[in-house]
């Protein structure tokens, strides 16, 4: 059995593994928890835009067939470098304007604003979110509806707490899902005499909650103002409600039967001790009758007490189990999220652009390719290389090449390579303008 953290992260392993004598399965290391089980291989990954390698895999990937020091290579080699630090500079434009709106809606700043610089805090709220969705989007994260939330509610995985959540307390949640797989863990169950069995877990390989919640009296000790990020990993598509706030834990039947069961028993044996006691003062007189109801009512009180702190141990139980669960799934929070989130835009636009230009440079005839084929031959490459079907988003990778001067039209619906010589002087002289003009931090 191989142990696995994450199917990129396999992917990756064997990449490597075809340059070493090492088979994958020693390259692995063990996972975190025994939970975070996700199968070696792809063959349950949801046909998805994202592209699952990293940018100098990737790179070293599509130049392995040329000759080292080459000329091809070396020109390349510089077209990705441009490349990289044109999108970064872009990216970072955008993150200064992203902190720029976060900072009054961050619950972890440690910062404050200054009296007389006019900051509209109501109206910029929306802005944030809409930016902030754009970017999951760019990172190619797919939005769930609210009927898949509500269906991740109403069900329950071997893993998580049965909740209660109540959708009003929230002024505006969107929540974003990568890598639809079947993840692998282990359960025990009573039918199976409590033996260890592996089953099929439908699980995201990253969640990613935003939020802003509103007055509730769910919420009587939360802060309303601000907007929080949250980013997780491994989640099953049925614990998902156990990363929402204003959440109750569910006592489960059986919980339930473990309170109510062992204290009604209880009350019926004291009661019966408490009446043979007491009959025996009833005939002693007006003291006994007392003895007699003192002990009946003391004795309820009692085991009504004993019962309400079952309860609350249980629930307590419950909780904890909650908190264990995403003790070992957290992955960020707030603006640590939105640094990550930024960062995999990024680092998915380089991808696109650089497989986009690598293969209609190498690969297209004098007429060029329409788009049609050439997400036909990007999705080819990438079965072929990571063993995964991604759904190329040729539309947008084309967009992309278009703004950049990477390609030009042919005739008709075809498009032509951009000469690399070419390339390389446009983007050099794009990259000594960036700093020749006032840019503003806030859009």
């Amino acid at each position: 059995m191989v142990s696995n953290l994450t199917v990129s992260d396999y992917i990756c392993r064997v990449m490597f593994q075809k340059h070493s004598k090492e088979p994958a399965e020693k390259l692995l290391v063990k996972p975190e928890h025994p939970r975070d089980r996700i199968p070696s291989a792809a063959a349950h990954w949801r046909r998805e835009q994202f592209i699952p390698v990293p940018k100098f895999d990737l790179v070293e990937a599509l130049l392995r067939d040329n000759p080292p020091g080459s000329a091809k290579e070396r020109l390349f080699r510089q077209l990705c470098q441009l490349l990289e630090a044109t999108l970064h500079y872009e990216f970072h434009e955008r993150l200064e304007g992203l902190k720029s709106l976060y900072t009054l809606f961050d619950p972890d700043r440690d910062t404050q604003t200054i009296a007389g610089i006019p900051r509209e805090h109501k109206d910029r709220c929306p802005t944030l979110i809409d930016k902030f969705v754009a970017l999951l989007r760019q990172a190619n994260y797919t939005q769930l509806t609210r009927e898949e939330l509500q269906q991740s509610c109403n069900t329950e995985s071997d893993w998580g707490v049965r909740l209660n959540v109540d959708f009003e307390v929230f002024e505006r949640l969107e929540v974003f899902g990568r890598g639809d797989i079947r993840g692998r863990r282990v359960r025990r169950r009573l039918r199976n005499f409590y033996r260890i069995e592996e089953v099929d877990v439908p699980i995201y390989q990253r969640l990613v909650v935003l939020f802003r919640l509103r007055q509730h009296k769910r919420l009587l000790d939360q802060d309303i103002g601000p907007v929080f990020l949250k980013a997780f990993k491994n989640i099953p598509k049925q614990d998902i409600d156990m990363l929402l706030p204003g959440s109750r834990v569910r006592i489960t039947l059986l919980d339930q039967g473990r309170i109510i069961i062992p204290t009604l028993a209880g009350l019926g044996m004291a009661l019966f001790k408490i009446i043979k006691g007491a009959a025996l003062l009833i005939w002693t007189g007006l003291f006994g009758v007392v003895a007699f109801w003192v002990g009946l009512v003391g004795g309820t009180i009692g085991y009504g007490i004993k019962s309400l702190l079952g309860y609350f141990r249980a629930k307590n139980k419950l909780e904890l189990n909650l908190t264990r669960n995403l003790y070992y799934q957290n992955l960020d929070n707030n603006a640590g999220v939105l640094y990550r989130i930024l960062d995999e835009a990024e680092e998915q636009e380089f991808r696109e652009i650089v497989l986009g230009y690598y293969l209609l440079w190498q690969g297209a005839d004098a007429e060029g390719w329409t788009e049609e084929q050439l997400d036909r031959k990007v999705e080819k490459y990438l079965l072929s290389l990571l063993e995964v079907d991604v759904d190329f988003e040729v539309s947008d990778a084309m967009a992309k090449l278009r703004r950049l001067g990477l390609v030009e039209p042919g005739d008709g619906p075809h498009w032509r390579p951009v000469a690399i010589e070419r390339v390389l002087a446009y983007l050099g002289q794009n990259w000594s303008t960036f700093f020749r003009s006032a840019q503003s931090w806030n859009r």
